[in-house]
């Protein structure tokens, strides 16, 4: 069975919920203390396995391609200055056995389009899609290298699922599931952003995909829903049509970076815990904490 070996990073919408700091640069390059939200989700494809990087970019993205990039005046600067840690850090960014590959999506046309707009990279492959605005920490395997795990023992396409409050159903794709043979969750039906009175289940889709390739055909076969966009919740609703798709909890935690209150409990989480600053970013807060009880 082939391994997942290709990622698809959809990095072409506006990010309007962070306007203006997104007005000129990608959400996806917004830092958690000191690495941006795409590397993370890069790091966290890597680690699973992953050696090409599938970047679907659209306007005022050249940002994430220079991230990934050599820089060579910079790190020319740093070792000159004899600063050799953070040259390691900048020439580590990307591992030299993985390379990166950018497809332009002309037209903003929804989640299911960027998807489709990585077909020619993808080819015949299975595949994995990671949406950088959720970060998840985990502390053993990523996610990624979880979903590949179950691709691998089941052969079909994973979904990364957590219950969410029911009333927030309608902020994502649902998915109604059955137990397997081997207690596995089987989805039986996914619809996209129903109102809570409508939704079949509160157990939502999240921002790590590992689909097979004919979801391309299916995507091919979606026609433009609401606001004119390709849904990849319609199209995962076809394939169900022809294979089994298995609904997987993830084990780690998600942050929803792409609300502000989510970026900032990442930011307050992820400080806590680096190497560097984690003890005096906790002493900090508890200082504030007293000063302003």
């Amino acid at each position: 069975m082939a391994k997942i070996r290709k990622a698809v990073f959809p990095v072409a919408g506006l990010g309007t919920r962070f306007l203006p700091a997104t007005k000129a640069s990608p959400k996806e390059m917004l830092p958690i203390v000191d690495k941006p939200l795409i590397q993370y989700a890069a790091e966290e494809a890597e680690a699973g396995g992953v050696d090409q990087l599938v970047f679907i970019t659209g306007r005022s993205k050249r940002s994430i391609e220079d991230h990934f990039d050599v820089a060579y005046e910079l790190e020319h600067e740093l070792e000159d200055a004899g600063k050799h840690k953070l040259l390691d850090i900048v020439r580590n960014v990307l591992p030299s056995n993985a390379s990166c590959i950018y497809v332009r999506q002309s037209e903003a046309l929804g989640l299911g389009h960027a998807v489709l707009c990585a077909k020619p990279v993808v080819g015949d492959e299975p595949f994995a899609i990671l949406l950088a605005d959720d970060l998840i920490r985990t502390s053993g395997k990523g996610v990624v290298e979880q979903m590949s795990d179950v691709y691998e023992r089941y052969g079909c396409s994973v979904l990364s699922v957590q219950e969410v409050p029911r009333e927030e159903t309608n902020k994502y794709g649902i998915v109604q599931v059955e137990k397997g043979p081997d207690g596995e969750m089987r989805v039986v039906s996914i619809v996209e952003k129903p109102a809570p009175a409508d939704a079949p289940s509160n157990l939502a889709v999240v921002g790590r995909y590992v689909l097979t390739p004919r979801i391309f055909e299916k995507l091919e076969q979606t026609p433009k829903g609401a606001g004119g966009e390709i849904q990849l919740t319609d199209a995962i609703s076809a394939l169900l049509e022809d294979e089994p798709v298995i609904a997987y909890p993830f084990e780690g935690k998600r942050y929803d970076c792409g609300s502000k209150l989510g970026y900032l409990e990442a930011t307050v989480e992820f400080g806590l815990a680096h190497p560097e600053l984690g003890e005096s970013f906790s002493a900090y807060l508890r200082n504030f904490q007293a000063l302003n009880a």
